[in-house]
Parts: C-alpha cells; structure tokens; sequence
C-alpha cells in the first residue's frame, strides 16, 4: 500500500479510535508491544518512546530509521503499527505514541479539516516553508511539535510507459499538454473530484484525459495497464519503487502544482519534545533525500527485505549509527 493520503485516497476507520485506545497505554511502549509493536531496541538510559508506523512499505522504513537513530542516541524505543492517520494521529496527540514520521502538506490539510472543517480553505501548497508553518500552527495547539523537514519528498506523480515518452518527446506533464494525445489515466475512481488528480491535469496542463480507470493509486495493476497500453498515464507517487520493472517513467511536475509532502517528525511535545530527540532525528532528515527513499521502498518491495534490516544498513552506510 503507497501513502496515497494526499486527498487521492480517502482512509476511513475513523470509528476505530475507540478499539485503538483499549489496546494502547501510555507511553512506555509495554502493551503495544504486546500488540504487535516490534522488540524495543536502544539502551534506554533516556528514557522509553514509542515509534508509530502506518500500515504502507514507506512509513514502516520511515519509522524503523527513526527508532534506530534515537536507540542510537540512548533512547529505548519500539516500533508501533497503526493502520492511518485516523488512528495514529490522535495517539500520538494523547501520548500513545510518541514519534511519527510524516509528511508535511498531508498532515497540515488533515488538520486543517480537523480544525476547521472538511471544506476549509487549503493550507498546504508547493512551498514547503509555507507548508510547514501552517502545519506548525495547526499542531501546536493540539500538544504536536513539528520537527524539521527534509529534501526527501514523496508527492502525487504521474509516469508513462518509456516508449510512449520516448515516441513522443514527453519529459514533463507540459510536454503531454502541448501533444494534445488523447490519454486514460489509471487512478483511484475519486480522482475526478480530486483537485490534484484530474482536475489539474486538464485545468492546469491542457491534457487530454478521456476517462479514468479506477485501478487504484500506483497499483501493480494500474501499471501495467500503462505499461500494455491499454492506459497511457498512471497516477503514483515520486517515491514508487517499481516503475523501472514496468518500463514506465515520471513526467516532471514542471509547473511544481503538487503539494510539498516533504518527509518530517512530528512529536508529542511533552513526551518527545526535548532537543536532544530533535537533534537526533534531524542529523536523519539532513541526510535521506528522495531517491535513498525509493532505494529503501525497493529494498523491502522488491528485493523482499525487512524494514529494520533496511534501515540498519542505511544508517550504518551514512555514519549515523554506531552499531
């Protein structure tokens, strides 16, 4: 499962907050380990934090890396797996959890509609310091601190078979608007209502949609279609690790009208908020850019590796962890 939460793919079990919190205790990580949360790691001489993961390939690699660098730090630390961020958000508000990695436009129009109503005026964009501010001043009030963001960035994107750009001098989604070529998106069946799907497609790049195929948001069955022409153009994400296994490539967002989901923690401020876990997280988000991500997405995809082992070898091959 991709992030796909990008108002692309709706997630619901709202309603399952209420089972979250008989399974969930305060911070400490006991019980949710108990509960399916990974083996705590760390020397704990600062202290115990639980690590939330949703339930896709990224945030479990996401969050593993987050776990290993504070264990690095001193910190013991457990890996807690929590569906969306319906559930996980309003843990980490409450204490049970304590670190969540995320990403900076999602949270920021989560919250919006949280505060202010599912038709609140956006408050993400393209720009990734506008974004986070937003973001920030919409946590805080809810007891969140939001930690740097990073290069690292995992956006709505669109690919195309190679041989398709290739034939027609595609590189950007520009490129596709001036070609005038007809083309049927693979999608989710919301995408017609969703701004950044269909609606910007034509609106913003003048291309050609004629219709969607709901095969869902970067599935393997999405791209293949592309990839045997039945559809020219699939809806994924920058960070999809098996484009190349179906000889498709991205067009570049040229008009950069997709929102900023620059990967970033979020912590409990009263039980994370302190600058040693910030410093520690962030020498991290200095360092993973977009492409270590999709390598880290291939790896477990892919090659069939476990997260923790994924995230092991990455810290060590970048010096931020000593063991």
């Amino acid at each position: 499962m991709s992030k796909g939460l990008r108002g692309i793919r709706a997630v619901g079990a709202a309603s399952a907050v209420v089972v979250l919190a008989a399974g969930v205790s305060a911070c400490g990580g006991k019980s949710l380990e108990q509960n399916g949360g990974s083996p705590s790691s760390g020397s704990g001489g600062k202290g115990s934090l639980v690590i939330g993961s949703a339930g896709f390939t990224e945030s479990a690699v996401l969050a593993q890396l987050y776990a290993k660098v504070l264990g690095d730090a001193g910190y013991s630390t457990s890996v807690q797996t929590l569906n969306n961020r319906e559930l996980y958000e309003p843990a980490l508000e409450k204490g049970q959890i304590d670190v969540v990695p995320e990403y900076a436009a999602t949270l920021a129009e989560f919250l919006n509609a949280k505060v202010n109503g599912s038709k609140a005026k956006p408050v993400a964009s393209s720009d990734v310091t506008a974004t986070v501010a937003a973001l920030t001043k919409l946590a805080g009030p809810r007891g969140l601190k939001v930690l740097a963001a990073g290069d690292a960035v995992d956006q709505n994107a669109f690919a195309v078979a190679k041989a398709f750009a290739e034939q027609h001098h595609l590189k950007t989604l520009s490129d596709l608007g001036r070609s005038k070529l007809p083309v049927k998106l693979a999608a989710g069946d919301e995408c017609p209502d969703r701004p950044y799907c269909e609606p910007v497609l034509k609106q913003t790049y003048g291309i050609d949609v004629t219709g969607i195929d709901p095969k869902g948001v970067g599935t393997p069955q999405s791209k293949q279609a592309v990839k045997d022409g039945a559809d020219q153009l699939v809806l994924t994400t920058t960070t999809d690790a098996t484009l190349d296994q179906f000889g498709l490539v991205l067009l570049q967002d040229d008009k950069k009208v997709q929102n900023a989901d620059n990967v970033l923690p979020v912590v409990n401020a009263k039980h994370a908020g302190s600058p040693q876990i910030a410093d520690a997280l962030d020498r991290l988000t200095k360092v993973l850019t977009t492409a270590d991500l999709t390598a880290l997405d291939k790896q477990v995809d892919a090659e069939r590796k476990k997260p923790s082992d994924v995230a092991t070898d990455y810290l060590k091959s970048k010096g931020l962890i000593k063991s």
